[in-house]
C-alpha cells in the first residue's frame, strides 16, 4: 500500500520549503519510497476526518498501511526506523542520530520559532524592540553551540542521517533573516543538505503545489 501524507493545499510558507510536510517528503525521497500527498485546505484541517488522524488540526500526518501517525518528527523517525538509509546500522551511532533529531525539535527549534514568529506577527507591538534582542540572543546561543558540535565535519555524526535532515529543516527557518550570517559553517552545512538530490526533489514537489495554488488564487484561512 502506498504511503499517503497530508500537506497544505495553499501553504503559508509560499513554496519556500518551510512547512513541516517538507521534512516528511525529504525523508521519503531519501529512502526511495513512493508516496501520495493529500492536499488540505485550512477549512479541511478542522474537519472530523482530519482530526481523527491529526488531533491538533495540523499537517503533516501519515498513513502507512494500518498505521496512522502525526508529528513530523515521529513520522521521520518511523520511516527511518523501518527502512534503511537514514539511520546507521551501529546501535550507538543510531542512538546518536536519534538524539540529534530530538535535539533539533526540542532544543534548537523552539527559540528559532519564537524569534521568527515575533518578527512576523509582533513587529508592530510596543514591546517588540525591547524583547526581540533577547529572542535573537537565545537563537545565537544555540547556533554557537551547534557550530561547535559540527566543527569541520560534513554532517553532525558521521554519515548524513535523519538527525541532519531534521536539523537542516529547523535551521532553514532562519534563511530569510540575518541570524545565520555569523555562522558560515552552518550556512555551508545547509547548502550541502540542499544539494542532495532527494532534497531537491522534495522541494520541487512542494514548490509545485504552491505554484498551482497561486494560479488558482489565494485561499483565506478559515
Amino acid at each position: 500500500m502506498t504511503i499517503t501524507i497530508t500537506a497544505f493545499e495553499n501553504s503559508p510558507d509560499r513554496g519556500r520549503g518551510l512547512a513541516r510536510d517538507m521534512r516528511v517528503r525529504w525523508a521519503l525521497e531519501e529512502l526511495g519510497l513512493p508516496y501520495e500527498v493529500r492536499l488540505l485546505s485550512f477549512e479541511a484541517l478542522k474537519r472530523p476526518e482530519h482530526l481523527a488522524h491529526q488531533p491538533f488540526g495540523q499537517i503533516p500526518s501519515l498513513e502507512d498501511g494500518d498505521l496512522v501517525l502525526f508529528e513530523s518528527g515521529a513520522i521521520v523517525l518511523h520511516l527511518a526506523g523501518t527502512h534503511p538509509g537514514l539511520l546507521p546500522e551501529d546501535a550507538h551511532a543510531r542512538a546518536r542520530a536519534v538524539a540529534w533529531l530530538v535535539a533539533a525539535l526540542n532544543t534548537v527549534e523552539p527559540p528559532i520559532v519564537e524569534c521568527t514568529m515575533a518578527m512576523i506577527f509582533e513587529r508592530e507591538q510596543a514591546w517588540f524592540a525591547a524583547r526581540q534582542p533577547m529572542l535573537e540572543k537565545r537563537v545565537q546561543a544555540r547556533l554557537q553551540q551547534l557550530t561547535a558540535s559540527l566543527g569541520s565535519a560534513e554532517w553532525l555524526d558521521g554519515a548524513f542521517s535523519a538527525g541532519d535532515l531534521m536539523m537542516v529543516t529547523v535551521l532553514r527557518r532562519l534563511v530569510s533573516s540575518n541570524l545565520l550570517d555569523a555562522w558560515p559553517p552552518l550556512l555551508a552545512y545547509i547548502a550541502r543538505a540542499e544539494a542532495r538530490p532527494a532534497y531537491q526533489r522534495a522541494f520541487a514537489d512542494q514548490r509545485a503545489v504552491f505554484e498551482a495554488a497561486s494560479c488558482a488564487g489565494p485561499e483565506a484561512p478559515a
